[in-house]
């Protein structure tokens, strides 16, 4: 690859891409553009400016930008209209906020004539294949420099050792090893590594720093109404809010109750098995008072249609698709099934759990008269139902009469 002229970098502010950040200046001796992106990750950004300059980023080649709400509201939302899940567990926090930093990357990139990307993921994780399968989605030209595939930088120490070298700041509590690595944003907080490497040991309590412990969560249970329009969550105890505002609400209920704790072995797209601890609060409460309201909403064969649907949504989020037509076809099908998904729906949040303790809607599909015990004033004719099973048992009724008469 011809070398960049100047290349937009996912900067965090932090160690590592502080080092690919002079790194990119020294390997190519080009000019950065750096992205720092708001995802409601908790960090105070205003530092990641200042150590840019320090760098020699000038000023208006470096972005900061709160994309919260569009986090949510383009990228999280959609997701959980189709209550995606992979593995059966992990709710893809971290795998959904990657196609809005690639976006911005690129368009940034367009916008500041740039030539080039680059990203800080390792050549080991999911993140340098969501990054670029997303980069070269959107633009197929685009050069992408994933650094920690190409340096000699091997180990923690020649990292250091590289900021000393060059004058990069470094924080005390950088010097030492680093427990275990975090990425956190909106939706949720992943920790993985170093101490949570063996499988068979449990997760040290200090690596959950967002939610309380269930055993230490309040004894006596909290209920909260979310009010959903269209398959998205719009208020909260009938206060209208953003998407972004609504996450935030339900993540602070969801984490006094230590509701959302994840540990998980999963088996990662560049094909070995990793071990990560998650924490997911809001959007744990999310898909079940979501799955709660489409219960009585949405039709029996949308809803087990959307279920085979969503392992392979998720796989594809998960694997890094998400501007890969085969997505797009998925979400048009899971939108188009959420029209009439309004209504509210209560839930239980008590010592760890999140269950539906009720749910109510104009467009609701339940019908008390039909399924009551009591009398149904004719609404529904139980004797219907010996047709039906005699129909649907025929086949059944041959099998067995062919098997008696041919035993194997």
């Amino acid at each position: 690859m011809a070398s960049p002229k100047k290349v937009v970098l996912a900067y965090s502010g932090g160690l590592d891409t502080s080092i690919i950040l002079k790194w990119l200046q020294t390997e190519y001796g080009c000019e950065v553009v750096t992205f720092t992106a708001d995802l409601g990750q908790g960090e105070e950004l205003a530092p990641a400016r200042k150590k840019a300059e320090l760098l020699g980023v000038r000023p208006e080649n470096i972005y900061i930008e709160d994309v919260r709400e569009e986090f949510v509201r383009d990228f999280v939302f959609p997701m959980f209209r189709a209550n995606a899940v992979y593995e059966g567990l992990y709710l893809l926090g971290t795998a959904i906020a990657r196609p809005l930093i690639s976006r911005r990357l690129v368009e940034i990139a367009a916008e500041t004539d740039a030539d080039a990307v680059a990203h800080g993921a390792t050549g080991k994780g999911n993140d340098q294949v969501r990054f670029e399968l997303a980069a070269y989605a959107l633009n197929p030209e685009i050069k992408v420099i994933a650094p920690w595939r190409e340096w000699n930088i091997s180990s923690r120490t020649k990292l250091l050792e590289f900021a000393e070298a060059n004058q990069i700041p470094i924080a005390r509590d950088k010097c030492g090893e680093a427990p275990f690595s975090v990425d956190a944003n909106l939706l949720h907080t992943s920790s993985e590594g170093k101490v949570l490497e063996d499988p068979a040991e449990p997760a040290p309590d200090y690596v959950y720093q967002h939610t309380v412990h269930p055993e230490d969560a309040p004894d006596t249970p909290e209920h909260i109404e979310i009010t959903f329009k269209k398959g998205d969550a719009v208020a909260i105890n009938g206060q209208t809010m953003s998407p972004a505002t609504v996450l935030t609400g339900l993540n602070e209920h969801g984490a006094r109750h230590g509701v959302g704790r994840l540990d998980l072995v999963e088996g990662r797209y560049v094909g070995m098995k990793s071990r990560g601890v998650y924490e997911t609060p809001g959007g744990t409460i999310l898909l079940a008072a979501h799955r709660g309201i489409e219960s009585i909403t949405l039709d029996r064969g949308a809803a087990h249609l959307k279920d085979e649907l969503m392992p392979r949504y998720a796989e594809l989020i998960y694997n890094g698709y998400w501007f890969s037509p085969e997505r797009e076809m998925l979400q048009a099908a899971i939108d188009h099934s959420q029209g009439r998904v309004n209504g509210t729906v209560r839930v239980k949040l008590y010592k760890g759990s999140a269950t539906v303790a009720g749910r109510w809607s104009d467009d609701t599909l339940y019908s008390k008269q039909h399924v009551t015990f009591e009398e149904d004033a004719g609404t529904y004719d139980q004797a219907d139902a010996a047709g039906f099973i005699k129909l649907n048992a025929l086949r059944l009724k041959l099998i067995a009469a062919r098997n008696r008469k041919l035993p194997e």
